[in-house]
Order: structure tokens, then sequence, then C-alpha cells
């Protein structure tokens, strides 16, 4: 039996260098040989951090950008990524290496999803907010928690935690 572990942000800080390259812990890393790393993440994020939120997205973007086949759920204060019209109350800077310079995490949650992520809230945000799945952005999908705890319990699938 395999043990699966979480990927936190202070984790995931550290995981990039000066150089700007992501080396995060991919339960398992490189397969033998240096051959590509898992072909699926699941990153779930429920901070509420403008910073937590943005790195959540960052990394995800590098993720996606390597080759992972990427799954977001959001939770908590972190759905309101997901609703149409959101805007975060100020950009974020990225850093120096990176050319992006300020940036909005539901603006990278929205490239991943047009670049092939699905994005879900998790199964209990909606029952605890006064709207409904209208109000969420086009192809954002409402997770349903069998589904996600197949996916977190499958040893090949890598899971994030912000």
């Amino acid at each position: 039996m395999s043990v699966k572990k979480t990927l936190t942000l202070t984790a995931a800080a550290a995981a990039i260098g000066l150089s700007g390259a992501v080396t995060a812990d991919s339960h398992g890393g490189e397969a033998e040989g240096g051959k590509a790393m898992a072909d699926k993440a699941l990153v779930i994020l429920t901070s509420d951090s403008l910073e937590t939120q943005g790195m959540a997205m960052i990394l995800s973007n590098a993720m996606q950008q390597q080759g992972s086949d990427l799954r977001l759920l959001l939770c908590d204060q972190a759905g309101d990524l997901a609703m149409e019209g959101y805007q975060s109350a100020q950009p974020i800077n990225t850093p120096p290496s990176n050319p992006a310079g300020q940036v909005a995490p539901e603006g990278i949650m929205q490239m991943l999803m047009k670049n092939g992520a699905q994005v879900d809230v998790c199964a209990i945000y909606l029952p605890n907010r006064d709207f409904g799945q209208e109000a969420l952005l086009e192809g954002v999908g409402v997770a349903a928690p069998g589904p996600i705890a197949e996916l977190m319990r499958d040893p090949s699938v890598p899971v994030f935690t912000f």
C-alpha cells in the first residue's frame, strides 16, 4: 500500500528555486529513467489569502505546462474565484523570473480552464451561499464527494492543498 502526501503552500514556495523552476514533490517523483511526472494532479484550494491563491494558480499553471491533466477543487472562500464577475481586491506581483508582472488568481484559473483544466467548487460550497450554480463561471462544476475521494485515494494522482 502506497502512502500519499500532500504539498502545502510552504513546501510549494520552497520548491521554487532562484531560476523559477518548479521542482515540487510528485508523490513518487520521476519514474525510473527520468520519465515524466504524473499525468494527473488534483489541487485543492481553500485559502482566502490572495498570495496563497496566486501561488496555487502559478504552480498549477506550471504543472499544466509540464503536461499534467489538472483538476482544481475550490472550497470555502477560494470558491469565490469561480464566481461570475469576481475580481480580487488587487493583483499580486510575480517573482522577478516571471515576466507576467502582476496577475490575479481568478485570471490564471480562467486561463487554466481554457487550456483544459477542470475546475469545480466543493459540494458544500453552493448550499452554504445565497446563490446557485447559475452564479458560477461557465465551465465550473460542482464536485461530487465520491469522484473526488476516488482521485484522492489513487496513488498515481498527486494531491496538492493550499
